[in-house]
C-alpha cells in the first residue's frame, strides 16, 4: 500500500493536484515490451470481458468517480486494458491505475491516480501534453522522435532519475507502433511550472511539453514515489483512430 504525505496547499480540490509531462532528459532505454493483437475473440473471451466490464462498472460507481471528471467509458476502457496486462504479466502492480484523459480540454483536472483495490482516490491533478499535439484540446499523436507530440494507450511506470527535468518517472510504451517509442524518445513523467491553474488562465490553455505527461512541480515527487515501479498509466483519447488500433485493447 501507499501512503502519501498530502501538503496542505490553498486552492486544492479534496486530492491531491498534480500533472504529467514527458522530459527532453536523454537516457538509456531499458528492454521494451509491447503487445501485439491476437487470434479472434471466443465466446469465452466475451463472456469474460463481459464480466470485467460489470465489475468496472461497480468499481466506478463505489468510487464515485463520475464526481470527478472522470466518464464511465473512459474508466472501462482503461480496466480493459489493464486487467489483460496484469494477466500477461506486464504490470506488476495490480493495486494502481493512473488515467490521463486526453479528451478532455487541458485545463480540466484530467489525471486520475487510482486505488482500485481500496478504493480510493489518491491523485485528481492537472496533465499536460505536447506541444505539437494541441493547444486546449489533445488532437495529433505520434510515436516519432522529435515529434513533440504525445503518444496515447497504455504504458507500465519503470524507474525513477534525476534529469535536465529534476526529479523524473520513465515510462515505457507498451503499444506497438502508437507509443513503444516512448524510452527513445525520453518521454518521462516530471514536473513543469507551466502545468498550473493560473498558467492555463492566463492563456486560456495548459502549457505543453515536449510530448510527455506533466504533473505540477509542487506535487510530482509525491505522485512519482506513488506509480513508480510497474504500475499502469493509461493516456485516453478517441483520435487518430487510437481504440480500433490499440494492440492492448484488441488482443
Amino acid at each position: 500500500m501507499h501512503r502519501l504525505m498530502k501538503p496542505a496547499i490553498p486552492g486544492l480540490a479534496i486530492l491531491t493536484s498534480f500533472a504529467f509531462i514527458f522530459a527532453t532528459t536523454k537516457h538509456e532505454a531499458n528492454a521494451k515490451v509491447s503487445v501485439t493483437a491476437a487470434a479472434p475473440v471466443s465466446e469465452t473471451t466475451v463472456s469474460n470481458e463481459g464480466a470485467a466490464e460489470s465489475e468496472a462498472a461497480a468499481i466506478y460507481t463505489e468510487m464515485n468517480l463520475g464526481s470527478i471528471g472522470l466518464k464511465q467509458d473512459v474508466f472501462s476502457t482503461a480496466m480493459q486494458g489493464f486487467k489483460k496486462l496484469v494477466s500477461k504479466g506486464a504490470v506488476s502492480n495490480d493495486d494502481l491505475i493512473t488515467i490521463a484523459d486526453f479528451s478532455q480540454p487541458s485545463t480540466q483536472k484530467r489525471l486520475y491516480v487510482l486505488d482500485v483495490q481500496t478504493k480510493k482516490v489518491l491523485f485528481n491533478t492537472l496533465v499536460a501534453h505536447g506541444k505539437n499535439t494541441g493547444a486546449l484540446m489533445a488532437k495529433n499523436f505520434s510515436n516519432n522522435a522529435s515529434s513533440l507530440q504525445s503518444s496515447p494507450g497504455f504504458y507500465v511506470t519503470e524507474d525513477v532519475y534525476i534529469g535536465d527535468n529534476g526529479y523524473s518517472l520513465r515510462i515505457n510504451g507498451l503499444e506497438r507502433n502508437i507509443n513503444d517509442n516512448a524510452l527513445n524518445r525520453a518521454v518521462v513523467m516530471h514536473g513543469a511550472p507551466y502545468v498550473s491553474e493560473s498558467f492555463a488562465n492566463g492563456i486560456g490553455y495548459l502549457g505543453r511539453s515536449w510530448g510527455c505527461p506533466a504533473v505540477p512541480v509542487a506535487y510530482h515527487k509525491a505522485i512519482i514515489n506513488t506509480i513508480k515501479g510497474g504500475s499502469c498509466l493509461f493516456i485516453y483519447t478517441t483520435e487518430n483512430n487510437y481504440l480500433n488500433r490499440s494492440t492492448v485493447l484488441n488482443s
